[in-house]
């Protein structure tokens, strides 16, 4: 079996999350039968203290960096997030610029993507962070191709992560290249979550990305949109539902949500057709007539213009392939 070691980087203020989350991955990948030991895991801090995350939690690396990687660079580099990326130590910054670009695969999570910007290593690659942080690393690093809108982002030998659980989905993919869906599903079912988040999915479902509502009526409209996305989604129909005249529905909705009703509206459908798409296998004129597009046509147009793609090609890209069993 193939050892695919993995070194994570540790300090002062980390995000614990980033941390544990894919390390139980790998961990459990290389428990998968056929698997064992595949994924050996080492942490490691500058001078192999013990660090403090930015929850409080105190985590003891196995060793030093210089000690980790003295017998040979690691396969996958794991660079974690959290309030300890801004205003680093220099010598982490140094050390990544050194060591980092040795290892096979570079992998950040969270806001980890910042601390490899600061050592130049997403100059002239397209890469995602935080949601909160993209604006922060586009500004400061404008060689840095920097894509807001997906849970993972991957370019080439490098890997970069939004916030938190989306360092899972990472892992998860990373997983499923190495050793095949199989052995991802499996560990995906011990740690309870879901196989497989499209590292193109957004960081926010399209409920997120709005405010909600202060106003019950308008709050209780926004779900009813969600889970009506082929009803009738008029700015007529939607104020009548909310009982509001339509030029006031239309202020009140803005107001509250920070978006039009129409782009409210584009969002949800653009996500239900691109959750079906993904995870089913309706025609594309089903899908189409599902999401309240109508037509394919329309559907297209409205993908084209959001996702610069046509909704086939979205599905050969990102459909998820049916397990043998049939689960």
């Amino acid at each position: 079996m193939t050892k695919r070691p993995v070194l994570v980087v540790l300090f002062d203020d980390v995000q614990s999350l980033d941390v544990t989350g894919p390390v139980e991955v790998f961990a459990g990948a290389g428990r998968c039968r056929g698997a064992d030991g595949s994924y050996p895991i080492r942490t490691a801090s500058l001078d192999g203290s013990p660090v403090r995350t930015q929850s409080g939690l105190r985590i003891l690396p196995d060793s030093t960096l210089a000690e980790a990687v003295a017998a040979g660079p690691p396969h996958t580099l794991l660079v974690p997030g959290g309030e300890g990326t801004r205003g680093p130590d220099p010598r982490l910054v140094d050390w990544l610029r050194e060591n980092a670009p040795l290892a096979e695969r570079l992998v950040s999570v969270c806001t980890g993507a910042l601390l490899l910007a600061d050592a130049g290593l997403l100059d002239g690659h397209r890469a995602t962070t935080h949601w909160a942080y993209c604006d922060h690393l586009a500004r400061c690093h404008p060689a840095v191709d920097v894509d807001p809108d997906p849970i993972f982002v991957r370019d080439g030998r490098l890997s970069t992560s939004a916030g938190v659980t989306a360092g899972i989905d990472l892992a998860l993919a990373l997983v499923e290249e190495d050793l095949g869906r199989d052995a991802a599903l499996t560990v995906a079912r011990h740690l309870v979550v879901f196989l497989r988040r499209p590292g193109n999915q957004a960081q926010f479902s399209a409920q997120l990305a709005a405010q909600t509502a202060r106003r019950e009526p308008l709050r209780d409209l926004q779900h009813w949109i969600s889970e009506h996305p082929d009803g009738d989604l008029s700015v007529e129909a939607l104020a009548a539902r909310a009982r509001l005249s339509p030029r006031h529905f239309a202020r009140a909705f803005q107001a509250e949500t920070g978006t039009t009703p129409g782009r409210y509206v584009d969002r949800v459908r653009l996500e239900h057709a691109r959750r079906l798409l993904e995870e089913s296998t309706h025609g594309v004129q089903e899908v189409a007539r599902a999401a309240g597009y109508g037509t394919s046509e329309a559907m297209r147009r409205a993908f084209v213009k959001a996702l610069g793609t046509a909704p086939a090609d979205y599905r050969r890209r990102f459909h998820a392939p049916v397990h043998p069993t049939g689960r």
